[in-house]
């Protein structure tokens, strides 16, 4: 496997996690039970904002909290990295 298709794999897998963190503190929310710490879920956003984004609104979750609109930087963030790696290595884009 090339290291390009490695590192996708990697991103996309990270972004699934982050989702599936949300789901799990949101079920858990509902539940009364222990919660992920916000600190987790925030870091999780940092390296995984389209599943922390997405995890947001599946699942109505922590959409009211100012410091998780953070969350929301972070995907423009990863969304402007993205077009410029891009950019870089297929200059025609």
């Amino acid at each position: 496997m090339n290291t390009a298709l490695l590192a996708i794999v990697i991103y996309v897998a990270i972004n699934i996690v982050s989702l599936l963190f949300y789901g799990a503190d949101k079920r858990k929310a509902v539940d009364g039970k222990w919660r992920v710490r916000e600190s987790t879920l925030l870091f999780l956003g940092f390296i995984g904002p389209f599943g922390a984004v997405a995890g947001m609104k599946m699942f109505h979750h922590k959409t009211q909290k100012p410091k998780f609109k953070m969350n929301y930087l972070f995907l423009l963030l990863h969304i402007v990295g993205i077009l410029l790696v891009v950019s870089y290595y297929y200059p025609a884009f």
